[in-house]
Formats: C-alpha cells, structure tokens, sequence
C-alpha cells in the first residue's frame, strides 16, 4: 500500500485482538507438548490476562477439561463470581457446544477465535449457540482472528497424531 505523508494506514478491526490471541496460542502450544489437542484460551478483563487455559482432557482424564471451560473457572475465581461479564474470552478455536453453552451462562459479552471448527463449532459452524435469540443471554462473536496460526497448529498436530498410528 502507498501512504502519502499525513495519511494512516486502515484501520485493522482484527489489531487489538492479536496480542491476546497471541496469548491463547501460547497455551495452545503447551497442549501441543503435552499431546493435547492445541486449543488454548484466555479471559481477559480491564486489560489484564484473570484466566488462562489449554486442552486437558487427556491429562486430568476429564471430557469438560477444554481450555475455554479452564479459563472461565479462573476467570470466576478471581472475580469471585460466576458471571463473567466486562470479560473477553480469546479462544484458539470456535468453542464447541459445551463450552458455547458455558459462555452464555457465565454471561461472557464478547468471544474471539482463530480458526472454526467443521466438525463442532457452536458460534458459527454448525450452531449458533452463542447468538441463539431463544436463550436469555447472547455474545458477540467475532471469528478469524490469527485463523492460519491456529488453523495450523491443529493440523499440524493431527498429522503428528496420524504419523503415530493415533486416531
């Protein structure tokens, strides 16, 4: 692009989302090493990180230890409330129905995800949980941001997960 002197570049709407996104791929990337899918997620609240979380259903032996369902617990803990609202949710990948559901009870206004999910997506994909006008409580949804990074941290670990004879 060519600027002409006096002139701002566009404002990119995906920008102030980065840094946090940044942040949830780093946990992501701690699931990788621990042979968890590479989902990672962060609450964040006033500008500062209150829960952070990857995948630890293998470890902890637990089908609801999804990073998002982490984060928002410690989120709740440091607010001492169940109701995360003035909260961004910063999630790898578009939640699944379990943790969308989760994210309407905990209240969340605002959830950010790298890359959808086909298979299970429940903001976008194939529900829309977090937008259904039948619930009491709805989130803004905003998808696609950091998308290849994400995109391909999973695919990058499933091809691993093939190459070891794991399904």
């Amino acid at each position: 692009m060519i600027m002409l002197p006096g002139e701002t570049p566009p404002e990119n709407p995906l920008q102030p989302h980065e840094q946090w996104m940044r942040r949830a791929i780093n946990q992501a990337h701690i699931a990788f090493e621990a042979e968890e899918v590479p989902v990672g997620a962060v609450v964040v609240h006033d500008g500062r990180v209150i829960g952070e979380g990857y995948n630890q259903r293998e470890q902890l032996r637990d089908p609801t230890a999804h990073a998002e369902m982490i984060a928002m617990t410690q989120a709740a803990q440091v607010l001492d409330s169940w109701r995360l609202v003035d909260c961004t949710l910063y999630v790898t990948l578009e939640p699944c129905p379990m943790c969308a559901g989760a994210i309407v009870q905990a209240r969340l206004p605002v959830v950010v995800y790298g890359t959808t999910d086909p298979k299970g997506g429940a903001c976008h994909t194939l529900y829309q949980i977090t937008d259904d006008e039948r619930l009491n409580h709805r989130a803004t949804v905003l998808g696609g941001v950091m998308q290849d990074e994400c995109r391909a941290l999973l695919q990058d670990f499933f091809a691993m997960q093939r190459a070891k004879g794991k399904k």
